[in-house]
């Protein structure tokens, strides 16, 4: 087992520090992850078996500097390149992909990078992810917004100026349903021109629903693609079901949504593979629905409320900067997220090589954007953050620093008709 991300739940009740432990040290007593639950839905789709067929097959040792110098030679990159440009033969030449990526970038994207700002309204789960700062048996301040106090931090928000909000949501249905997502998508929709969703994955109909409330896209990340290692570190409830949760972009781009966002969380496992199969996940989608907008995140893991220990591994900044050229290369149209979990200074120098959007004014906690954005005290109760930010710059700061980049901050460029 994974035992750096475990935590010592102190607080819990001994039935559920029981089951807490018999979770963690008795695979016989966790449901079978690749097994749907009831009311999950399934869609006929070839896009897995494509994607974990190549990753499985991915050898990255065997790859040679003579296929690095190939595939950057190539105008057309193709996986096979791909593959070449994660691989540790790369990295010796990041220098000329990051070259490369930047011609890409400035091709399809100019010299603009857009902004938004994420909204927590619940950080209750139903789920033991062992890494997650929301898990449900880590002793942490819960709270879910009303939606009074929803439309409220939306205002505070709106008034910095942002026009493009990301809501999110921990994993639970009882306490945080499609309903509840939706009226919030209503109130988003009269304070933002662009409305995106992190909420648990749901069916088409639900996803059909949210965007007529208002929603214009969806992030689903995988965390990992290896569905062993996703075994050992997804312990109960829905998240628990890879398969599902790997379908969710092309359930709600059924659904109607206009975009999807995919990405792993980088350091839970072989970052290369799993690299690789957030863009064939990209990759493959896009070849089906052309029509949809795609983009990929490219976090890292960060501690958590009572664990710090968590780290992303072999996962350096050196190494992120190489995915994330590797991925403007391949996909040179799709947008590319690079989130408050890393510096200011990576977050300055990859939007101009590769990254197209950042986040500004970040918080992960629950209602805390009065006492964050203006220094005044809520006079309500704060719920705990998922994992700590490293970049807390304020839209104003960031806006200005990117310009000073020579860049173009853009907040929204989508007009609605």
């Amino acid at each position: 087992m994974d035992n750096e991300y475990f935590i010592d739940s102190v607080h819990l009740s001994p039935k559920a520090l029981e089951k807490k432990h018999r979770l963690e040290n008795d695979p016989s007593s966790r449901k079978n992850h690749m097994e749907y639950l009831p009311g999950m839905e399934q869609i006929e789709s070839d896009i897995c078996e494509k994607v974990i067929g190549q990753m499985n097959s991915y050898d990255y040792s065997k790859y040679t500097v003579s296929d690095v110098k190939t595939a950057l030679e190539h105008e057309t990159c193709t996986i096979e390149d791909f593959k070449a440009l994660l691989s540790p033969a790369a990295e010796p030449f990041l220098e000329l992909m990051a070259q490369k990526a930047r011609t890409e970038t400035g091709k399809h994207f100019g010299n603009t990078v857009y902004m938004f700002t994420p909204l927590y309204i619940a950080n209750y789960c139903e789920n033991y992810c062992v890494y997650c700062g929301f898990n449900c048996y880590n002793h942490i301040n819960r709270m879910k917004l009303t939606m009074e106090q929803i439309e409220h931090e939306m205002r505070i928000i709106a008034d910095s100026g942002m026009e493009e909000i990301l809501i999110l949501t921990g994993e639970s249905r009882a306490q945080s349903d499609v309903k509840y997502i939706g009226e919030a998508c209503k109130l988003a929709r009269k304070y933002f021109r662009m409305v995106g969703l992190e909420i648990y994955p749901v069916n088409t109909d639900e996803y059909r629903y949210l965007h007529e409330c208002g929603a214009d896209y969806v992030t689903v990340f995988q965390e990992t693609y290896d569905t062993d290692k996703y075994e050992k570190l997804h312990l109960l409830g829905h998240k628990r079901v890879w398969p599902y949760r790997f379908d969710a972009q092309e359930r709600a781009l059924r659904g109607g949504m206009r975009g999807v966002a995919f990405s792993a969380l980088l350091g839970l496992s072989d970052f290369r593979k799993d690299a690789l199969a957030s863009a064939l996940h990209v990759y493959y989608l896009q070849r089906k629905y052309p029509h949809a907008e795609m983009s990929l995140s490219c976090p890292r893991l960060r501690p958590i409320i009572n664990n710090d220990k968590i780290n992303p591994l072999d996962v350096h900044e050196k190494q992120l900067c190489q995915v994330i050229c590797a991925y403007r290369i391949f996909l040179p149209f799709v947008g590319i997220t690079v989130s408050s979990r890393e510096s200011a200074s990576f977050r300055n120098g990859i939007v101009k090589i590769a990254a197209t959007k950042v986040s500004a004014g970040v918080s992960t906690g629950i209602g805390d954007h009065e006492s964050k954005y203006t220094g005044k005290e809520s006079g309500s109760t704060e719920g705990d953050e998922q994992f700590e930010i490293n970049d807390s710059r304020s839209l104003e700061k960031m806006y200005q620093d990117i310009s000073d980049e020579g860049l173009q901050p853009v907040l929204n460029d989508y007009l609605y008709v």
